[in-house]
């Protein structure tokens, strides 16, 4: 099972001591975020869980917390982006989020600290050329810290009620923008020694050596397990798409922990904080030492279900040897 933490919220900046208490209590329950009175509660255990990722713009809270994961396999999307405080409201200074991912990749290794440089957007403050040359500058800086970034171009949706391309007053980015962009960022990517794909593109951007990337991808639990990771018990089959996400999405499978609204980042494009007054509401139920992100059992009017060891088909993964033999056999 690979856990996802998460697309939702940022959980290593705001809710790494409510993780760090799952991870001794040794389970999670996450809420259905379509039916909220649907409640799954997983296994956090090490001998089930087979990877983490840590979605985050700012996991400086959790650096004093690395050590609650020595057994887990995880890495980081890092988000790491031009923008100012009139677009990200509550994060820190660039100059500062630099240097914490410098001191993450420091701790963890650079092939476990993926830089997102995304969403990338247009406008009149934020044009082509600052976009560019902000990417050079970071990029710079990032050198022998990370090996690949992801990139994606901003999508209109509404959400909540609001437009983002309103709130940010921007627009869609044309096909010959986007070229120019992934011509420019590859090669500044390439001269610092990354690689480059992109999230949820339909766009074909091969002939900038350019991939779609698995942001949720197996391929690299797999390399720090030394297995190989199967979606059936008897025999070798590889992860399935996470049919959760977008279409343009690579990801594979994995069980989101996070919930909506929960994220005091205040970034004008997000997804998942499309109500103020929710996100107040949620912000007040948080029990660091609660079994859910936000807020509590009920009883009475939540249907819990536990997956631990049923072994279902999407809350589990098995895992395989690497060898021709090993692949063939029961485990």
């Amino acid at each position: 099972m690979i856990i996802s933490a998460s697309r939702r919220t940022d959980i290593p900046k705001y809710y790494s001591e409510w993780l760090v208490n799952r991870i001794k209590e040794g389970y999670v329950d996450v809420r259905n975020p379509m039916f909220a009175s649907q409640v799954s509660r997983y296994s956090l255990s090490p001998e089930v869980v087979d990877g983490i990722v840590f979605w985050t713009k700012d996991p400086a809270p959790m650096l004093k917390r690395l050590d609650a994961f020595s057994e887990y396999s995880y890495y980081f999307q890092f988000s790491l982006t031009p923008y100012g405080k009139d677009i990200e409201g509550n994060l820190p200074d660039k100059h500062e989020l630099i240097n914490t991912f410098q001191e993450l990749s420091s701790r963890i290794g650079s092939d476990r600290v993926n830089w997102r440089y995304d969403p990338i957007m247009l406008n009149t403050k934020y044009s082509m050329e600052y976009l560019i040359r902000a990417f050079g500058k970071i990029a710079t800086k990032l050198n022998g810290y990370t090996k690949k970034v992801t990139i994606s171009f901003i999508d209109e949706y509404n959400f909540g009620g609001r437009s983002v391309y309103t709130s940010l007053q921007t627009e869609e980015i044309v096909v010959a923008q986007q070229n120019l962009l992934a011509e420019k960022i590859s090669e500044i990517a390439g001269d610092n020694g990354m690689s480059v794909d992109t999230c949820a593109e339909k766009i074909d951007l091969q002939k900038y050596g350019i991939e779609h990337a698995r942001c949720v991808d197996g391929r690299i639990f797999e390399r720090l397990n030394g297995c190989k990771l199967s979606r059936l018990k008897t025999r070798y089959e590889e992860l399935a798409k996470d049919a959760a996400q977008r279409k343009g999405c690579h990801c594979v499978d994995s069980i989101d922990i996070g919930w909506p609204n929960t994220c005091l980042n205040g970034c004008k494009y997000c997804y998942a904080t499309s109500s103020k007054t929710e996100l107040e509401q949620n912000i007040k139920k948080y029990n660091s030492n609660s079994s859910l992100l936000c807020g509590e059992i009920d009883q009475q009017n939540d249907r819990l279900t536990d997956h631990r060891g049923r072994g279902d088909e999407r809350d589990r993964s098995f895992k395989f040897g690497t060898t021709t033999e090993q692949l063939s056999l029961d485990v």
